[in-house]
């Protein structure tokens, strides 16, 4: 007993710290505080937190499932043409439309994101625990629910992103544990949630090629991979029963914002963009070029490439660091070699994002970033930074969420 309690109490730490955290967060909507640290909050509710963009679009879908016949779409719920709703995918809506007949649908889509946010954090744990990615999993766990503050933010209000993320993660696991049914079967779902999981694909194409140069042997277990692209196009199926449109997400509006050449978000005269104040996103390219380049060693490819120009490169070695198979274990090595692959994939498709909230876009990296610099993370003097500024990190998220709230003045299609 004393021993399955020792195991099951980090456990029991994290749901409790989300919950707190969260509800923290909540309070002052919950509450209905007139003044926010000098924000006036007079007209702020809960309903400030349910009215968070992306929540009540996802409420939409998860009512009509995607059929133009359904009254509330053929209304144009907030002025938006019937096809927009195919750019939200379906994963999400189908829980929060399990949750709605205890909950309602505007506070399904929170539950929805509460319960899948502790998954996370508990399966993030496991991870790095499991595969001994770090010496301090249970405190780079804590460090994960406040970085970054834009993910505070979305684990706490209606969005997808806990859940993609996890299905990703669990996914990445199992691919490491060569268990790959269940890494395609996770994939499928992480991608029928949101579309950007098909890089993870192309990761695990890279993963595959490697073992396959190293061992000269094919696994047909890799065949369960098609599982993920086979999963988006079961949804574009969906799509082509309900709107009679197998293409309709290509055709939901200006949702689309992967654009090349690379780094257009640094036009303020675009839509999704829309300012010239952008220098934080430079930081954002900074940490995940960052965790590209100290994933590098573990790639593969390292000597591939200093073979090919080694005029340029004499010295790559001593710059990244050998990375020794006796002292880092196989199952750590195979992690972060798929981490590289992943964070290269998606990193490429990141600086090609053509939209303000880059933040957002690149959560999906936060997980393999922080276990990359995991000893940083968890080091004294960036707790105490962290600690001292938990403060504005809440202060940025209230006044983020009193300002991106979606301007419904109906709500009859969302209850």
């Amino acid at each position: 007993m004393p021993q399955l309690y020792t195991k099951l109490y980090p456990y029991f730490i994290i749901a409790a710290l989300t919950l707190f955290t969260t509800l923290l967060l909540w309070m002052p909507f919950i509450l209905k505080i007139n003044n926010l640290y000098g924000i006036d909050t007079k007209n702020t509710s809960f309903q400030t937190v349910l009215q968070h963009w992306d929540g009540p679009l996802y409420i939409i879908p998860a009512k009509t499932l995607y059929n133009p016949k359904n009254e509330i779409l053929a209304g144009a719920p907030l002025g938006l043409e019937t096809k927009y709703f195919a750019a939200h995918l379906p994963m999400y809506p189908l829980t929060i439309r399990a949750f709605a007949p205890l909950f309602g649908f505007p506070k399904a889509t929170i539950i929805s994101t509460l319960i899948f946010s502790i998954m996370l954090f508990w399966f993030f744990y496991y991870f790095v625990n499991t595969l001994k990615l770090s010496r301090n999993p249970l405190l780079l766990t804590s460090v994960f629910m406040f970085i970054t503050p834009r993910f505070f933010v979305t684990r706490s209000v209606g969005s997808p992103e806990p859940m993609f993320v996890l299905f990703i993660l669990m996914s990445i696991y199992f691919f490491v544990k060569k268990r790959y049914l269940f890494a395609g079967l996770l994939g499928g779902l992480a991608i029928t949630t949101k579309t950007p999981a098909g890089l993870l694909f192309i990761a695990y194409l890279g993963g595959i090629l490697y073992d396959y140069i190293q061992n000269r042997k094919i696994d047909f277990r890799w065949l369960w991979l098609i599982i993920i692209p086979g999963s988006l196009l079961l949804v574009f199926v969906l799509y082509g029963i309900q709107y009679g449109d197998f293409w309709a997400y290509f055709k939901s509006g200006d949702n689309l914002h992967l654009l090349f050449p690379p780094f257009k978000v640094f036009n303020f005269q675009k839509n999704w963009v829309d300012t010239a104040w952008l220098e934080e996103i430079l930081f954002i390219f900074l940490l995940y070029g960052l965790t590209v380049i100290e994933l590098l060693p573990f790639s593969g490819l390292n000597n591939k490439i200093s073979s090919v120009i080694p005029n340029l490169f004499r010295n790559l070695k001593e710059i990244l660091g050998r990375v020794q198979n006796d002292i880092i274990g196989k199952e750590t090595m195979r992690t972060k070699r798929v981490f590289f692959y992943f964070s290269f994939v998606f990193f490429l498709s990141l600086i090609s994002v053509q939209h303000r909230d880059i933040a957002r876009y690149s959560i999906p990296l936060l997980p393999v970033a922080l276990i990359t610099f995991e000893k940083f993370f968890t080091s004294k003097k960036f707790l105490i930074v962290l600690i001292f500024l938990l403060p504005a990190i809440y202060l940025y998220a209230w006044n983020f969420m009193l300002f991106n709230i979606a301007p419904i003045t109906d709500w009859a299609p969302f209850i």
